[in-house]
C-alpha cells in the first residue's frame, strides 16, 4: 500500500472505501501517480475535467480571478457569475434565469424546491435515475441501494421505468409538480432512452401543467457533442440542472429556469453561501469559451464515434454492446466483469470506471486525442481477455455464496414472523383507541412512494 493511500485509509471516512491509486499531477488527458507512472484518464474525474488537467485557459482564468476578487457572497454582485449566467442562457437559446450552486445535487435540490413553489407536491422520477446524495436529491434518485438506508426521505415521489412512455403517461397527473429525467442515465450504466422519449415527456408534462426538469449534470457542457444533450432532440424543458464539466475541475452547479419557472424563486426563498463564487465562475467561463473556440463539440462527436466503433470492431466475446453519446460511453459486458476489466486496464495504464457490475463507463476529457483512443483500443483486448478468465471464478463465488444467503434468510424468517405476531395485539389496540383531537395531530407534508 502506497504512502498516500495508507494515509487516506487512516484519516478518511470509509464511505468511498480505500482507493487503489494515489494521483499527484496531471496534464491534458494524462495523470501521474505518486510512483511516477502515467495513465490515460478516460474517466475525467467522473465527467468533470472537460478540458483535462491543468488546461492553460482554466489555470489562467482561476489565477487571475483569485488574485483579483475571490469570494464575496451573494450579498454583492460580481462580474463572473453574471457573465456566466448570460452565457449559459445564450447557449440554451432562450431567455430565463440562473441559480448557481456548488454541485449537481444542490442544483437538483433547487429544482425540487422550485417544483414545490408551483403549489403542487407530487414528483415523477425514474427507476435507475441518479440525481445526487443529499436528502432531497436522494429522494429523486431511483436506486434503492443508495436511498434505502436513509428513509424516510422527503417528497411524494413516484419512480417509473426509464424510457417507458406509457408508464410516464400513467404516472403524471394534474397534481404532479415536476418530472425529472436524465437525457442519458449515467450512474445506471450509461442507459440511453428510446428516440422521442424526451419529446414525449415534454408533451405529457405540458398537458398536465407540470415542470419538465432535465438533469444534465453528467450530459451537459459538451459531453455528448451538444452544449446540452436534450438539444439533439429539440426539446425545451422548464428547468435544466448542470454541474460536473461546467467548472472544469472546480466545484459549481447551476439550475437554469425558463418561462414561468424562472420567476418562482423570490428573495429569501433559497440560497447558498458559495454558489456563484467568482473563482469557480471564472473557471466555467474559461471552459465554455475554450469548448467554443477550439470546436470541441465536433471533436467530441468524431472522437466518441472512433472510440465506439473501435470497441465494437474488436468483436470480443465479453463485449455485448457500446451505448451512449459523444464521450459518455458505456461498454456493456456479457457478465459481471467490469471490476476485473477496470483493474486490468489500470495495470495497462488506463483509468476507467466500473459503473455497474457489467458496464465500464468512459467519460474522458473532451480534449482526448485520437492517438490516445487508438492506444486504448490496442490495450483493451488483453484487458478483456484477463477479465474473461476471471469471470468463471467470480460466478462460481457468487453461486457458492447464494445458498448461504438463502439459508440465513430462512433462519431469520421465523424470528421476524414471531416478532410481528408479538407486536400485532399492541398495534390492534392502538388502532382501536380513539383518535386525538385534530389540534393534537401533526399534518404530514408528504409521503414517499415508489411505483
Amino acid at each position: 500500500m502506497s504512502g498516500l493511500v495508507a494515509r487516506w485509509r487512516q484519516t478518511m471516512m470509509d464511505n468511498y472505501g480505500t482507493p487503489p491509486l494515489a494521483l499527484v499531477s496531471g496534464s491534458g488527458a494524462v495523470v501521474v501517480d505518486e510512483a511516477g507512472r502515467e495513465y490515460v484518464d478516460l474517466l475525467g474525474g467522473i465527467a468533470v475535467n472537460a478540458l483535462g488537467h491543468a488546461h492553460p485557459a482554466v489555470v489562467a482564468a482561476v489565477s487571475k480571478q483569485v488574485a483579483t476578487l475571490g469570494h464575496v457572497s451573494n450579498l454583492y454582485v460580481a462580474e463572473p457569475p453574471v457573465a456566466l449566467a448570460e452565457l449559459l442562457l445564450a447557449l440554451a437559446g432562450r431567455p430565463g434565469r440562473v441559480f448557481f450552486a456548488n454541485s449537481g445535487a444542490e442544483a437538483n435540490e433547487a429544482a425540487f424546491k422550485l417544483s414545490r413553489l408551483t403549489g403542487r407536491s407530487h414528483v415523477v422520477a425514474t427507476e435507475g435515475g441518479f440525481h445526487g446524495r443529499t436528502m432531497g436529491a436522494l429522494a429523486l434518485t431511483g436506486q434503492p441501494a443508495k436511498a434505502d438506508p436513509f428513509r424516510p426521505l422527503p417528497g411524494e415521489v413516484s419512480h417509473v421505468p426509464y424510457g417507458d412512455v406509457a408508464a410516464l403517461e400513467a404516472a403524471v397527473t394534474d397534481a404532479t409538480a415536476m418530472v425529472i429525467l436524465e437525457p442519458i442515465q449515467g450512474e445506471n450504466g450509461v442507459v440511453v432512452p428510446p428516440a422521442g422519449y424526451l419529446t414525449a415527456a415534454r408533451r405529457i408534462t405540458a398537458r398536465h401543467g407540470a415542470l419538465l426538469v432535465l438533469d444534465e449534470v453528467q450530459t451537459g457542457v459538451g459531453r455528448t457533442g451538444h452544449w446540452f444533450a436534450h438539444q439533439a432532440e429539440g426539446v425545451e424543458p422548464d428547468l435544466v440542472t448542470l454541474a460536473k464539466g461546467l467548472g472544469g475541475g472546480l466545484p459549481i452547479g447551476a439550475c437554469l429556469a425558463f418561462g414561468p419557472a424562472a420567476d418562482l424563486l423570490r428573495p429569501g426563498s433559497h440560497g447558498t453561501t458559495f454558489g456563484g463564487n467568482p473563482v469557480s465562475c471564472a473557471a466555467a467561463l474559461a471552459v465554455v469559451s475554450t469548448i467554443a473556440s477550439e470546436g470541441l463539440l465536433d471533436h467530441v462527436k468524431r472522437v466518441g464515434e472512433r472510440l465506439r466503433r473501435g470497441i465494437e470492431a474488436l468483436g470480443h466475446p465479453l463485449v455485448a454492446e457500446v451505448r451512449g453519446a459523444g464521450l459518455l460511453l458505456g461498454v456493456v459486458l456479457t457478465g459481471p466483469a467490469s471490476g476485473a476489466v477496470t483493474a486490468a486496464l489500470r495495470t495497462a495504464g488506463f483509468l476507467v470506471n466500473p459503473v455497474q457490475p457489467d458496464v465500464v463507463r468512459l467519460a474522458p476529457p473532451l480534449i482526448l486525442g485520437t492517438a490516445q483512443v487508438d492506444a486504448f483500443l490496442t490495450a483493451l483486448p488483453a484487458a478483456l481477455d484477463a477479465a474473461r478468465t476471471d469471470l468463471p471464478a467470480a460466478l462460481d463465488a457468487a453461486r457458492t455464496d447464494l445458498p448461504a444467503a438463502l439459508d440465513a434468510a430462512r433462519t431469520d424468517l421465523p424470528a421476524a414472523v414471531d416478532a410481528a405476531r408479538a407486536d400485532l395485539p399492541a398495534a390492534a389496540s392502538a388502532a382501536a383507541s380513539p383518535a386525538p383531537s385534530d389540534a393534537a395531530v401533526p399534518t404530514p407534508r408528504t409521503t414517499e412512494t415508489n411505483t
